[in-house]
């Protein structure tokens, strides 16, 4: 018997370590049991919408292995203790796993790897989270890219593998209803740390959390398919064009799916080749390719955090001096409950909310809106967003907040700061995105709208006098942006 262990790969297709890739065939042919470990240090750092959205993939994970005669065991305690016991009460002789790349998670498998090395049980982990490997994409002297472009354009190039087959009869095996063995050898090898098995998937407050505020989606592989084959039906030839305005909905929106993994890297891109093969024209075509850019700029991060896994908690890149954050409690206030008087801004954070997810061009610009009007720390804002977002990936989420604090690699200058007005009308210019999630401005002609911060007092008071007056001046707070971000470079 082999055990495999279950982190962000909560689906049975296009998963190598699953089905024993990197293994000898006798190995690989070695009935599976599968394990999810609730781990209480990763529970600490957890949210209810990202938390909502595991637990209902396993719900359907655990269906699926089911269905094909397998079982997916559930437990909760440190990893370096249950997956060593579950390996031994189960007689099994490997353990397999997907790899992870944050510093965390690099700490943890290596703390489970001694774990089973001690106990002469095998262990293959398989890099298959993304194309290429972190540090496999370099430049040709070796060092991790910096520049998204040069990194893109060697992702492109070269070969990607493909989805391998789902488990195949027989490849997941069954245990008994009440694993008596594993109970016991996870009681005798506790040391105090009482972890154990569970029976069915917890709710939210098994796990002491309290349910989301957001609207949480629907987490299965089922689900993640119906998205992408909608997405390649059609939206993805006009991707290239729209996917930056919100109120078109121009987007495949799998982030979720792929952080969790219900679906996986090589499902999507040969999906979306296939795309590409039949599209209309030369243009639909290159859309499909700024599609497939997203999945580059993925990878890209994921290269940036496991190369420099400080750049959770520090800035990627150096000024001379710190930047001298403001960090106005009410400004942060206005900020995250989306009562900042600049439309987009609100809307998106509103968004946020109610749908625990962001068009991912209004990520940009709240982000820029917090860091460059409000002067706020960007890791004020990477710790929200991880708090409300039920798609949070540690490495995009990082890249993207590093990206508009221009504290990241290959970030936005810090002379290049968003208007928020202009990118509103720009990219929601009839201002149905904001209308849609600021009920106060519904009705409100799109010009109001996006000239809210030149208006008086009496005009903003008769079109939407429930709707806040702008807290900041902008061009005011650009300048002082730049005056923060030369001192830092020490330009004075």
């Amino acid at each position: 018997m082999r055990i495999h262990w279950h982190r962000q790969d909560l689906r049975l297709a296009d998963n190598p370590a699953l089905v024993g890739r990197g293994l000898e065939e006798s190995t690989a042919e070695t009935p599976a049991v599968g394990l999810f470990v609730f781990d209480p240090g990763v529970l600490a750092h957890a949210a209810p919408p990202r938390l909502s959205f595991m637990l209902d993939a396993l719900e359907s994970l655990r269906a699926g292995y089911r269905e094909r005669g397998g079982e997916l065991l559930l437990a909760k305690g440190d990893p370096r203790v249950v997956v060593p016991a579950v390996a031994r009460g189960l007689d099994a002789g490997t353990v397999s796993w997907a790899a992870d790349y944050s510093g965390l998670a690099r700490e943890r498998d290596a703390a489970v790897r001694q774990a089973l090395s001690e106990v002469d049980i095998e262990r293959n982990a398989e890099h298959q989270a993304v194309h290429h490997r972190p540090g496999s994409i370099t430049t040709n002297a070796g060092d991790p890219y910096k520049v998204f472009t040069y990194f893109s354009k060697k992702w492109h190039d070269r070969p990607k593998a493909e989805p391998p087959d789902p488990p195949s009869e027989g490849a997941l095996a069954g245990v008994a209803a009440e694993p008596a063995a594993v109970e016991d050898t996870l009681a005798e090898h506790g040391n105090g740390t009482d972890p154990h098995l569970l029976g069915e998937v917890p709710t939210l407050a098994d796990l002491g959390f309290d349910q989301p505020e957001a609207e949480v989606p629907t987490a299965s592989t089922e689900r993640a398919r119906e998205r992408l084959d909608g997405f390649c039906e059609s939206d993805i030839y006009r991707y290239g064009e729209r996917r930056d305005y919100p109120a078109d909905r121009c987007t495949s929106r799998l982030s979720g799916y792929l952080k969790y993994g219900l679906i996986g890297v090589r499902e999507v891109y040969e999906t979306t080749e296939r795309a590409r093969e039949r599209a209309p024209d030369e243009e639909a075509g290159e859309s499909v390719h700024e599609y497939q850019d997203q999945l580059a700029w993925r990878e890209f991060y994921t290269q940036v955090l496991w190369d420099r896994p400080d750049v959770v908690t520090s800035n990627y890149k150096s000024y001379e001096n710190d930047i001298e954050w403001d960090n106005d409690p009410e400004a942060v206030r206005a900020w995250k409950n989306g009562e900042t008087g600049y439309p987009i801004v609100d809307a998106g954070m509103r968004q946020l909310r109610a749908e625990a997810y962001m068009h991912n061009r209004v990520r940009m610009i709240v982000a820029s809106f917090l860091t460059k009007d409000l002067l706020v720390d960007w890791r004020v804002g990477y710790d929200w967003f991880r708090e409300k977002l039920f798609d949070h990936d540690t490495a995009n989420n990082n890249g993207g907040w590093q990206w508009a604090a221009s504290t990241g690699t290959d970030a936005q200058p810090y002379f290049r700061i968003f208007n928020p007005m202009s990118q509103g009308e720009r990219y929601d210019p009839d201002a149905e995105y904001i209308q849609r999630y600021i009920p106060e401005l519904e009705g409100v002609p799109a010009d109001v709208v996006h000239s809210w911060h030149e208006l008086d007092i009496g005009t903003r008071k008769m079109h939407a006098p429930e709707y806040a007056a702008p807290i900041v001046d902008h061009s005011e707070r650009r300048e002082q942006a730049l005056s923060m971000f030369e001192r830092a470079r020490g330009d004075d």
